[in-house]
């Protein structure tokens, strides 16, 4: 008898903004829509279609028939329609309204099309405390909130990889841990696990949604207010980079927000108590999501590959190093130079702890070089097929657990019961001239039952 595992990898998955909308209920959803600048951000981030049937319905206060909403589009578009009407519906932007005589219709979200009008037009609350500060005798640069922010998240990373001193607060430890990012046994440090390995290869704008959709998941559990920090973030996101503003007026939850985002590098507080804060660029480009990030925009690429497999790092940091390391063996370090070389050995292993040859790839164009980048394409096509190719030797082979049968005393005794695990669906493989069979683990009692019945029978 032989069994055999099979350990399922799952690909990690990062929502964009409407990905995340889309799972909270309705009643959570009008709330959030109870201000401008998320009614703004959600607006923007539409399908060209969606925002023209929302301009078009901006100013209606009656439903419009679904069919008069049909015709404003020909029937060649008729899919980028569909997708539009299903985009607002998902994101309760309009919703099905009945119209006298029976007639299906569109509403708006009366909700959402008071603050989107308010956004656009101007007027209701101001977005920020209107508290005048004084001049800031330490104020921030966008330079330096750029270095800021860089530094803080890779505090984060390095805690990820296990890598130097970095720590991080129990919160944001929980939520790492939670997130199956890493993995915690009792008495021991939180290591890293393969959806984490994967993580570490996603480009920063996509790992910070990941983390803080991660955060807002557990805000709720934790007391905290979920539609209140939403709406924050959606207000930040249309600050304006090395602009300070005032944290009078928020609540004790929204302050211990403010510091998770801080400890993140998502904003910049001199000290805990001090009365503002600096948005930094990862906050502000946070409700644009990920669908149109193509290169992370606080950092300078540092990595050429050539076409004989060498991969060259013109790098410092030890979390760069450790990055490469990760589907990569360092053949040489320098004081500002790494290189590297890329085996069938490095990318299948790699691709045992959960990384895709996609995300190898990705990973190397969007931290290309500047100099490279002339080059079209950046990563040479002989190494992006081979990586390819080297992940699909990996996946040839699909482990299923089975028993084995063996030692069959005649021909007709292994035929007899080949056929009956054939007829049941439960057979995976078997060998005629060495009178071996392997059925599946769900079919071996009745597959032994009834072998027991035959030979009882015979007896």
């Amino acid at each position: 008898l032989a069994s055999m595992a099979a350990t399922g990898l799952k690909k990690l998955e990062c929502k964009d903004l409407h990905g995340y909308l889309k799972t909270l209920g309705p009643s959570l959803l009008d709330e959030l829509y109870g201000r401008p600048a998320t009614c703004l951000a959600v607006f923007r981030e539409l399908c060209d279609l969606g925002k023209h049937y929302v301009m078009r319905l901006l100013f209606l206060e009656q439903a419009v028939p679904q069919a008069v909403v049909g015709s404003w589009v020909e029937s060649s578009n008729h899919s980028e329609h569909l997708r539009a009407v299903s985009q607002l519906s998902e994101l309760r932007v309009w919703y099905e309204h009945q119209i006298s005589g029976g007639l299906a219709g569109w509403i708006l979200s009366p909700t959402f099309r008071a603050n989107l009008r308010t956004a656009l037009l101007g007027g209701g609350q101001p977005w920020f405390s209107v508290v005048q500060l004084p001049p800031d005798k330490h104020a921030k640069d966008v330079a330096a909130l750029d270095s800021y922010s860089l530094e803080r998240w890779e505090v984060l990373l390095n805690f990820i990889v296990g890598s130097g001193e970095a720590q991080v607060s129990k919160d944001i430890m929980e939520i790492l841990i939670k997130s199956g990012l890493m993995r915690s046994e009792e008495g021991s440090h939180p290591t890293i696990t393969p959806a984490g390995f994967q993580f570490l290869l996603m480009d920063t704008p996509s790992q910070v949604w990941y983390i803080l959709l991660q955060y807002l998941d557990t805000m709720q559990s934790r007391g905290l207010n979920l539609v209140e920090a939403l709406q924050f973030l959606f207000q930040i996101s249309f600050s304006t980079l090395g602009k300070d503003y005032p944290t009078e007026g928020m609540s004790d939850s929204m302050q211990q927000f403010l510091q998770h985002l801080r400890e993140l590098g998502l904003v910049n507080q001199r000290k805990r108590k001090s009365g503002r804060f600096y948005p930094t660029r990862l906050a502000i480009h946070l409700a644009s999501g990920i669908s149109d990030v193509e290169k992370d925009f606080h950092k300078e690429g540092y990595l050429v590959v050539e076409s004989n497999y060498r991969i060259y790092a013109y790098t410092d940091s030890e979390l760069q190093v450790a990055l490469i390391g990760l589907f990569s063996e360092i053949l040489y370090r320098f004081p500002n130079l790494v290189v590297a070389n890329l085996t069938r050995d490095s990318v299948q292993e790699a691709v045992v702890r959960g990384i895709t040859a996609d995300q190898i790839l990705h990973f190397l164009r969007v931290n290309a070089h500047p100099k490279a980048l002339h080059r079209h394409p950046i990563v040479p096509p002989t190494i992006s097929d081979q990586i390819r190719l080297w992940e699909m030797e990996r996946d040839r082979l699909t482990f299923t657990e089975g028993v084995l049968y063996n030692q069959f005393l005649s021909q007709p005794d292994f035929e007899l019961l080949r056929n009956y695990a054939k007829d049941m669906g439960v057979l995976l493989w078997e060998n005629n001239n060495k009178r071996l069979m392997v059925v599946s683990k769900g079919g071996h009692d009745d597959v032994k039952r009834y072998w027991k019945s035959i030979r009882k029978s015979n007896s």
